[in-house]
This record gives structure tokens, C-alpha cells and sequence, in this order.
């Protein structure tokens, strides 16, 4: 049976660096078989979580916001794996990431741990040249920690230095390794 994946994008560029790297993880993917499907989260309305812990109580059926977020819970549940990509913004994730990490807590109510064994690829792009001076290193911290705790296995990051929209296609060797983190993601 064909894995799914679950493309996920954090910028506000459609055709930015950090998406042009989860399309290239997507043909991976898909060159093995696997159903993809992407979101753009800029363009849905996903409000953040007001920490009421409604979605803790015992009996919730999930979280009591009523925004775009209530559609990408069943498939982030049903898909196999999900790549995240976020551009690098004041030394972290997207604020678009960041909600939609912080609304996944949510997912708690739906099944004990829906995180368990989801396969995690991630794409970052940066504007430094350096990923420690740009903060890459801290926003992919940030996936490390959430998804060690979470018991998802990253299978692997793709991210690298590039300012205008699109221009990180010009790097074949990091398009090559997304392409191949792809296959990764599905092959195990």
C-alpha cells in the first residue's frame, strides 16, 4: 500500500527556498510510490492556541478552535510521514510553523499518541551563510526537541542559504540530497 505524506508549508512564499526543497522531498516520495498531498498554511486561517486545554479534558474530541486547522488534523493523523519546511525567521521557524506546531497538541485527543512513529523530513532555508550566525541551527533544534519528545523519528533535515524566492533550485547538490530524503522518508 502507498505511504502518504503530508507536505506542510510554513512561509509566506508559495515558490520560496524552504518550499522549493519540500517539493524536491516530494518527488522523492512520490518516485517511490507514495501519495503526497501539500498545504500551505499561509493561506489557511489557523489562529493560535489560546491554551484553554480543552482539548486535554477527558471526553474532548479535539481542539475548540474552529479554523483550518480542524481539516489538516485527520490528515496529519492518516499520513505516514510529514515534511515540514519553514524559512528561518528571527533565528527560528516561521510564525506560520510555529502555530501549527503549537496547535498539534490537539492531536492528543484524538489518539493516545498520534505523534508515535510518524516519519519527519524537514527543509529549512536561511538568508545568513551561515546557519549558526542565521539561527538555522536553533529552528532545527526546535524539531529535534518536539519530535524526540513526541517519539516521531526525524529521518532527515535539508537546509541551506538563499534570499530570493527560488533561488536555493540553484544548489544541485542540497536539491539532490532533498530528492533523495524523499525516498528516505518512504522507503522504511
Amino acid at each position: 500500500m502507498a505511504k502518504k505524506v503530508l507536505v506542510l508549508l510554513g512561509s509566506p512564499r508559495k515558490k520560496g527556498n524552504s518550499a522549493a526543497l519540500a517539493e524536491q522531498i516530494a518527488k522523492g516520495a512520490k518516485a517511490e510510490k507514495a501519495k503526497v498531498e501539500t498545504l500551505y498554511l499561509h493561506g489557511m486561517k489557523i489562529a493560535p492556541c489560546r491554551a484553554c486545554m480543552s482539548c486535554q479534558k477527558k471526553g474532548s474530541t479535539g481542539c475548540s478552535i474552529q479554523d483550518d486547522m480542524q481539516a489538516v488534523y485527520p490528515k496529519l493523523i492518516e499520513a505516514d510521514a510529514w515534511v515540514i519546511a519553514s524559512p528561518v525567521y528571527w533565528f527560528t521557524v516561521s510564525a506560520q510553523t510555529k502555530i501549527f506546531m503549537d496547535r498539534c497538541f490537539a492531536l492528543l485527543a484524538h489518539q493516545p499518541n498520534p505523534f508515535q512513529g510518524k516519519r519527519i523530513a524537514v527543509a529549512m532555508a536561511y538568508g545568513d551563510r551561515n546557519p549558526f550566525v542565521s539561527g538555522c541551527d536553533n529552528a532545527l533544534r526546535t524539531f529535534q526537541d518536539a519530535y524526540g519528545y513526541t517519539e516521531s523519528p526525524i529521518v532527515g533535515m535539508v537546509y541551506g542559504s538563499a534570499m530570493e524566492a527560488g533561488q536555493i533550485r540553484s544548489n544541485a547538490e542540497l536539491m539532490e540530497e532533498a530528492f533523495e530524503l524523499g525516498r528516505k522518508l518512504v522507503a522504511g
